[in-house]
């Protein structure tokens, strides 16, 4: 498996799809620039409306479409690389280079998920003022990564049987579903809507970007262990259930 991630890992390699995913987070800090220049001298926003328009727009739009895109990018380039001939003429099990792919994407989601931290903060560093509020920061973040995860076999998965279009399209269905979901009882059952729900107790934003009430239901930190529990057992079975079909597939 080592071997299958280090190989898939050179494809990376000076490519568009590794600057997307780690240029995509400095679209906040170039966002922060321009409001310096506008806003009136000697005022500074709160570093906490500056998480909140993050942690909101990131889960709501940047999760959703980012990872299609990001599997659209990942079968592009594995079709120009040969389409999987490889596995025809050696030794290796499908499952194995299908896992390797999720793994390689997780890890640069994790890359990108670093790069926002630093963006925020340099964000907060240009616009906002006080205390830099580093536990909300990291501990938004990595809910918001480990909870987008299930998300990468999906997304892989209907790039790679239907191309960019039909990925992009369950890209967007599920942005359009996640917000929807999200304050329902039923969010559960949509994990494009997890990241979103799990943000609301955490930041204190209803997914539509408004600021709740203390008193709301959302804030009710119960949902972040059960949405954490969901999330490591939709990634595993998720990634069983498409290596199996994608196995299927190319032994044929």
């Amino acid at each position: 498996m080592i071997n299958i991630i280090k190989s898939e890992s050179i494809k990376y390699k000076r490519t568009f799809t590794r600057r997307l995913i780690l240029l995509a987070p400095l679209f906040f800090v170039i966002i922060a620039l321009p409001q310096r220049f506008f806003i009136p001298e000697n005022y500074l926003r709160p570093w906490q409306l500056l998480i909140d328009q993050v942690y909101n727009w990131w889960p709501v739009i940047f999760i959703p479409l980012g990872t299609a895109l990001f599997a659209t990018l990942v079968d592009l380039q594995e079709k120009k690389a040969g389409n999987y001939r490889n596995l025809r003429v050696r030794n290796i099990s499908p499952s194995g280079i299908w896992i390797g792919k999720i793994v390689l994407m997780a890890y640069h989601t994790l890359l990108a998920t670093l790069v926002l931290f630093v963006s925020v903060i340099i964000s907060g560093l240009i616009t906002a003022g006080g205390d830099i509020p580093w536990i909300e920061i990291f501990t938004g973040g990595f809910i918001l990564w480990f909870t987008s995860l299930p998300l990468i076999p999906l997304q892989l998965w209907a790039s790679t049987w239907k191309g960019t279009f039909f990925s992009m399209a369950i890209g967007f269905i599920g942005l359009i579903g996640g917000v929807i979901a999200a304050p329902k009882s039923y969010w559960i059952y949509v994990p494009w809507s997890w990241p979103t729900r799990l943000m609301c107790p955490i930041i204190g934003v209803h997914p539509n970007g408004v600021p709740l009430e203390l008193s709301d239901p959302l804030r009710n930190p119960s949902v972040i262990p059960m949405g954490v529990i969901m999330a490591i057992a939709a990634l595993i079975i998720f990634t069983m259930i498409t290596s199996i079909l994608f196995n299927r597939r190319e032994v044929r």
